[in-house]
């Protein structure tokens, strides 16, 4: 990928499966892509929920996401159109991959390529 490294954040409950929605996530795992499209774990982000109830806080949105910029992507098994649109005005890039945590970083690699492809 143009020997670009970057960061994914990565909503998961437990550090195995991408299996958390955005707005409940507490943690994110950090993980660095090399220039080989290696993945290293780096660590574990704790942040606060926006989800209470189904009401939104967003400057608690606005204040998780500061703390996840230096990543380029988040993956997470869902997330709204409101939070990814906020992410996006961070430069995060948000999808929705659910599965294995390694798994599904490799098929967002396998995207990211495929989009490049076509810019």
């Amino acid at each position: 990928m143009d020997n670009e490294e970057y960061k994914i954040a990565v909503a998961s409950s437990d550090g195995i499966v991408v299996n958390n929605h955005f707005g409940k996530a507490k943690d994110f795992y950090i993980y660095r892509i090399d220039d080989k499209e290696q993945i290293h774990f780096q660590e574990k982000r704790s942040v606060t929920p926006v989800c209470e109830g189904g009401n939104h806080d967003d400057e608690k949105l606005k204040t998780n996401l500061e703390k996840l910029e230096d990543c380029k992507y988040l993956l997470v098994s869902r997330i709204g159109n409101g939070a990814a649109n906020m992410a996006a005005g961070f430069g995060i890039e948000s999808y929705e991959i659910p599965g294995i945590i390694e798994e599904s970083i490799e098929q967002l690699i396998k995207y990211i390529k495929i989009k490049k492809l076509f810019e």
